[in-house]
């Protein structure tokens, strides 16, 4: 049995079930701040590019000093490279698929560098612009399990967060009924609500009937 709200209506997200013991004022610049202090910063790609630029750049400028001096390195086989681009037409296979890789490649670290990737940790509301708390996404799933487990006839519950979806799997040693799905949702709705995260999450409740 799955029970499946979306984010938007009623008893569909973290802040549409009351919240428990009041949660923080929703602030969205402060909510900004959170998701961004979490986010990926994009650091491998970016080192991988400036080593490659600085490595390119080395090389030309040896190649440009040396050229200058009268004793050219010549690391690169530059007669081979020109004679074969001279003749070479555009419409060839290798020079066509060079250029595709460039592009695809180029393609690839402009949306790496614009595309935002998700928060490392799951940002939660403090009511503090300068107050910026995550949790790890074990932990938050894990609360959330517990919430899950606390409905009377789960024996077990997993959790585990696709995007903005949190899809439960309760374990029940039987049939406790239509409405027992919906317990869950709402106990883990509820849990949802106290940790009051930043970003909407919508819940998905399989039961798992265990003989």
């Amino acid at each position: 049995m799955t029970c499946d709200v979306p984010p938007g209506e009623p008893g569909g997200g973290a802040g549409a079930a009351s919240p428990v013991g009041g949660a923080p004022p929703r602030d969205k610049v402060a909510d900004r701040a959170a998701v961004r202090a979490f986010r990926p910063q994009r650091r491998v790609p970016a080192i991988v590019v400036a080593v490659l630029l600085a490595l390119l750049g080395l090389l030309v400028a040896a190649e440009a000093v040396s050229a200058l001096v009268g004793s050219p390195l010549r690391w690169l086989p530059y007669d081979r490279m020109l004679a074969w681009a001279a003749a070479t037409p555009w419409s060839h296979p290798l020079f066509l698929a060079g250029a595709a890789i460039v592009v695809l490649a180029g393609l690839a670290l402009v949306a790496i560098a614009l595309v935002p990737g998700r928060p490392r940790l799951v940002p939660v509301r403090t009511g503090d612009r300068d107050l910026i708390i995550g949790l790890r996404p074990k932990s938050f799933t894990r609360a959330l399990e517990h919430a899950a487990e606390e409905v009377p006839g789960v024996r077990s519950a997993h959790a585990t967060v696709r995007g903005r979806t949190v899809a439960v799997t309760p374990a029940t040693s039987g049939w406790n009924g239509e409405g027992f799905g919906r317990a869950v949702r709402e106990a883990v709705l509820t849990r949802l609500a106290g940790l009051d995260p930043v970003e909407p999450y919508r819940v998905a409740v399989n039961v798992k009937e265990r003989r």
